[in-house]
Order: C-alpha cells, then structure tokens, then sequence
C-alpha cells in the first residue's frame, strides 16, 4: 500500500461552507494530499478549486488521470466524473453512477483505502441520504481514520448521522474542529494497524474499485459478491447482486450502478411518481385524438360515431382526473415522509458512538 498520508473529504447538499472552513484551517506546509468529492450538477463546470483558491493558502485544482497527488495540494473530483486513487497516481473517470451520484464520495473514499490503507483519514460532511458510509466504513476497516461533522451543525444531517449509526467512527467535530485535528493526523498520527478487514471484504472493495474505474463490470465478477436480489436496478435495469456491510444491505447490478438500501427506496419512490404522471400523459392524449375523431366524423355527419367518440372522451377523462389525484397524492406524501425524516434527524443528539449511538450536543465534550 502507498505510505503517503492523504485526506479525502465528501460532502453532498449543505456542505460547501464547511469545506471552505476547514480549508482555511489548514497550513500552506499541510503534509498530506487532499482530495474532494462535493457533489454538484454535472451540466456546469465547476467553481469548486477557485472558491478552494481563495478560501484558503493551498492550491486547488481540477484532478486529472495519471497526476499523483502532492502534499499541500487539493484535488477536486470535476463534474460528472469519478475521482479514485491507485497505485500510479489519480483516475478520473465516468464508471458507473453510484447511489445515483457521479461523482461518488463512496468510490473516492473506496479507493484511497484500497490504496493507502492506514494512511487515510476520512472526513464526512453535510448532506442527504448515505453516501460516504460505505467509504467511510471501508477506510476504518482498512486502518484509517474516520472524521464526521456533527450532525446538529450540519444543514443536512443525514449523511453524518447514518456514517455515525453504521461506522464506529474515530471523531464527530463542529466544523472548527476538523482542520486542527487533520493537522494532528497527519503531522503525528498515531500508530495505526492495517485493519480488521476479511480477505473476502479486501476482494469485494478491489472489484468494486475497478468497477468505478470503468472496468468492465460484467467480466469483473461483481455477480459472485452477493445473492442475487429480485430488484433491477433503476438506472439500467440489469439484475443486480445484494452485498451486505457491517450488517446493512448495498446494491449493484452488473453493468455497475451501485445503491445503498436508502438510495434505492429513494429512486423506486421517485419511478412510482414518474410513471403514474407517465399514465396522465398517455391518457391526456387518448382525449386529444377521441376529441379529434369525434370531430372528424361530426363533420361527416355521422353522429353515431361522433356520440361514441364523446362517451370515450367522458370515460378517459374521468380515468386521469383519478390517476392526477393518485399522483399528487404520491408526491405529497414522500413529501411528506421526507419532512418527517428530517425532522427525527434533528431531534437526535448525535458523545462517542462507540459508546452512544446519539453524538453529544456541541455545547458539551464528545
């Protein structure tokens, strides 16, 4: 494994200004790479490294395949791209989506622990769902070290507190805290073994890591990782293989897309919405072309038909006003189920979740 300490840091929704904060913590002389996966839109470039630029005195960059990634540097995942580590250096690449995410902080955080093993420190911040606690898991397991941010700080709680529920997890610091405790890390760190991971587990992380690596996935074996699931995968619909983790169940199908039980529940939910406004539609549409044969044959003068035709209309319109209903009825009530979620997120006070599945509040040691 490579013997250079890297820091690899993720973030979803909520997360910019906590990066920002820690970069402005960090030294000019930091002896240790970082690398970033924030997700945003895959449609705009990204102003990530000039924001990074500015925030702070290390020098951020876009990554790009082959470079090997320098102490005092950060090295940003560009849009719609995965950014992995290996043996000879960076890998940007457009491997499959992962908890429908491109870039994935599953597959950065993946691939530095393959990689660097014990000399990875993780850090986990705002966001929605769970990305980041599979990598966040697998960097503890292989020896590394595991950072998140508080929950009760974080805009959205819900990627720092599943990483804190599944991953006995190293520290859970306000965003003030984490800059100091990398430089302590990195700087100093602490005897670390090389984990307590399965050969079994090290081989699934390795297909996994190259699966993200554009390998193909098919050829790669990812079919003999798990049991096959009765779920096709929503982005592809190929069949897919359920992988268990620390007890909590993961997804992938053969051509590579990845979920997390949450992600998937989340992408059905949304496939149920989309095909009931799909029925609408399609029903919509009979209407226009029964109005417009009715009137065809109205001005043909047969009004047999035309009163035919006019039934039809009644009938389907009828039918869509109730699946229009059943529809909004769907989107309102995960709407709903999400607002509930979020609110039982932020009553729980995430002290050491090796001791207490709820961290302290941030007024009182933890």
């Amino acid at each position: 494994m490579n013997a250079q300490p890297i820091v690899v840091i993720g973030g979803s929704a909520g997360a910019l200004g906590g990066l920002l904060e820690i970069v402005r913590q960090l030294p000019r002389d930091f002896p240790a790479a970082v690398l970033v996966v924030i997700h945003v839109s895959p449609d705009y470039p990204s102003r990530l490294p000039a924001l990074l630029n500015a925030a702070g005195p290390l020098e951020a960059r876009t990554a790009r395949s082959g470079e090997r990634p320098m102490p005092g540097c950060i090295y940003v995942a560009p849009p719609d791209h995965h950014l992995l580590c290996q043996d000879s250096g960076l890998l940007v690449s457009r491997g499959p989506k992962e908890n429908r995410a491109r870039p994935s902080i599953d597959v950065l955080f993946r691939s530095a622990a393959y990689t660097h093993g014990p000399q990875v420190t993780g850090v986990l911040l705002s966001g929605m769902l769970d990305d980041g606690t599979s990598g966040l898991w697998t960097i503890k397991h292989l020896g590394g070290h595991a950072i998140v941010q508080h929950p009760e700080e974080a805009e959205h709680p819900s990627m720092p507190l599943s990483a804190v529920r599944r991953v006995e997890v190293d520290e859970i610091l306000p965003v003030r805290g984490i800059g100091p405790s990398l430089l302590r890390m990195v700087r100093g760190p602490e005897q670390r073994g090389e984990g307590d991971m399965s050969d079994q587990e090290r081989r699934r992380v390795g297909v996994e890591v190259g699966v993200a690596a554009e390998d193909n996935a098919f050829g790669s074996g990812i079919l003999g990782l798990g049991p096959m699931s009765t779920f096709t995968c929503p982005e592809c619909h190929g069949v897919m293989v359920r992988l268990e983790e620390n007890g909590h169940l993961r997804f992938r199908c053969h051509t590579g897309h990845a979920f997390t039980a949450a992600a998937l529940l989340s992408e059905l939910r949304e496939s149920v919405e989309a095909t009931l406004w799909s029925a609408v539609r399609v029903m919509d549409e009979n209407v226009m072309l029964l109005e417009h044969l009715g009137k065809h044959f109205g001005e043909a003068g047969d009004v047999e038909q035309q009163q035919t035709f006019a039934r039809e209309v009644s009938d389907m319109r009828s039918r869509s006003r109730s699946v229009r209903e059943l529809a909004l009825q769907t989107a309102e009530h995960q709407h709903e189920v999400q607002q509930a979620v979020s609110r039982a997120e932020q009553m729980t006070g995430p002290s050491d979740p090796r001791s207490d599945p709820h961290p302290a509040p941030l007024d009182q040691p933890g």
